[in-house]
Formats: structure tokens, sequence, C-alpha cells
């Protein structure tokens, strides 16, 4: 279940480092309170995964999850280069969590 936690409190990062742009440097009040509460829920979720997983792996995993979500939504949603260099670095990342995954033992 923790692994599950953690998963949808990457997404939530994501959530929040998306927010960031959106809310044009917390001037835009109804995006900033939304990237609050992301940023927020995230934090908690993180830090209810980390009861039963390692520190190190969680947060690799969390960062990671929100690197690869906000880079590929970069690209999708504000233009920003998609490059093969660009993909396979991501691609990396991803390999990185799925293999923090397989040798941590969790389903």
């Amino acid at each position: 279940m923790s692994w599950y936690i953690l998963i949808l409190a990457g997404l939530f990062e994501i959530g929040w480092a998306i927010g960031l742009e959106y809310s044009d440097g917390f001037s835009k009040p109804v995006p900033t309170i939304a990237t609050g509460i992301a940023l927020l829920v995230s934090m908690i979720l993180l830090a209810r995964a980390v009861r039963d997983l390692p520190i190190g792996t969680a947060y690799a995993v969390w960062t990671g999850i929100g690197a690869v979500g906000t880079a590929t939504l970069g690209v999708v949603l504000f233009d920003e280069p998609a490059t093969i260099a660009r993909v396979a670095f991501i691609s990396v990342i991803v390999v990185g969590i799925v293999g923090l995954h397989a040798v941590s033992g969790g389903h």
C-alpha cells in the first residue's frame, strides 16, 4: 500500500510543480492556492509512505515521479523542447524509479 501512496504523492508533486507556472510567481490567487494544497497533500502522502519505505528510496522515487511528470507536461503544456537527449534522460529517470521499486521488494 505504501508504494501506491508514494505514487500518489509523486502525482501531487507534479501538480504543485506545474502549478508554480500557472501561479505566475504566486501572483494569481486560485492557482497559488491550488499549488499550496497540492504541495501539502504531496508532503503528507510522502510522510505516510516513509512509515513503511526507506526514506532514501521513497524520496528518490517521489522526486523522480515529479521530475518525469513535470518535464513531460512541460513539453505538452508549455511547448518546451522534446529533444532526443531530453527524452533519453527522462527515460533514465524512469528506469531508476522502476529499478528502485524492483530492488526494494515493493509491490
